[in-house]
């Protein structure tokens, strides 16, 4: 627990670096903490925001807005308590979880006074660096099999106060790490080190791997992603009862497609008053 604390207590000094050319209403580039995980070429636009990153590649678009929601409703439940670790899963790839958990994470960092740590849980098929614009030579593996420090790990990205753990190098037995005391102990210590910190988990899909099941026994609450005419109702509503209903925050329903024309030009046109 030491350990971990002293990690992320240096990661929150850092000092942040500032990009000359970069737009002062966006967030500063900040210069990744580990030499071995550069900026991957071709990932991230001139800016150094991925156009998957749509809250700050679009701000002003019916998706960035949606995101906007989502995290109203995390900031501000309906019941008080805050969820402050939050697990975004699957029941099956390609539904759009890490986009899902990517722009969550973002859409919380801009805001005023949240810091987000994201951490990417998919240790068989990790995307989060490939979003954010990092490579993926060490994470989070490495740091339960205890090869790496946590410190040498945490990468600053280029949204302020977004910190990114990636999934690290496949492992033969990604279960058995995320279910592994090292992890209940950090994932607490990261939560209850910063009362402002948000923890955001990209985790496998649930319905073929047993880790989203593992993780959901440390988080406070689950997003589940559901993607628009390909998943089956029947291993929604499994995969549900599994994780544990109680923790589901809500469903994202992903690839719905809708005419927002009419909507859309009326967005635009409030937004340019």
């Amino acid at each position: 627990m030491g350990r971990v604390s002293d990690a992320l207590e240096r990661h929150k000094k850092e000092k942040v670096i500032k990009i000359k050319g970069l737009p002062i209403d966006r967030p500063e580039q900040l210069v990744a903490k580990r030499p071995e995980s550069p900026l991957v070429p071709g990932l991230a636009t001139q800016n150094g925001v991925s156009p998957e990153i749509v809250v700050l590649s679009a701000p002003e678009s019916i998706d960035a807005e949606n995101f906007k929601v989502l995290r109203a409703k995390i900031l501000f439940p309906t019941n008080g308590k805050k969820p402050r670790i939050i697990m975004i899963t699957s029941a099956f790839p390609g539904e759009g979880k890490t986009f899902v958990a990517a722009n969550l994470a973002a859409s919380i960092a801009i805001g005023i006074n949240e810091h987000v740590l994201l951490i990417d849980c998919d240790l068989r098929r990790p995307a989060l660096h490939s979003i954010l614009g990092y490579s993926n030579t060490h994470g989070l593996s490495e740091y339960l099999t205890e090869k790496k420090r946590l410190s040498d790990l945490l990468i600053r990205t280029r949204i302020k106060k977004l910190s990114l753990l990636t999934a690290g190098s496949p492992g033969p037995n990604p279960s058995e790490l995320l279910s592994s005391t090292m992890m209940k102990d950090f994932l607490a210590e990261a939560k209850e080190r910063y009362q402002d910190r948000y923890i955001i988990i990209d985790a496998a899909p649930s319905h073929i791997t047993a880790e989203a099941s593992v993780l959901s026994n440390h988080v406070d609450g689950i997003i589940f992603v559901v993607m628009a005419q390909k998943t089956p109702k029947e291993p929604i509503q499994r995969n549900i009862q599994t994780l544990g209903k109680e923790k589901i925050l809500g469903i994202v329903f992903n690839g719905y497609s809708k005419n927002y024309r009419a909507y859309h030009k009326h967005y635009k046109k409030y937004y340019r008053l």
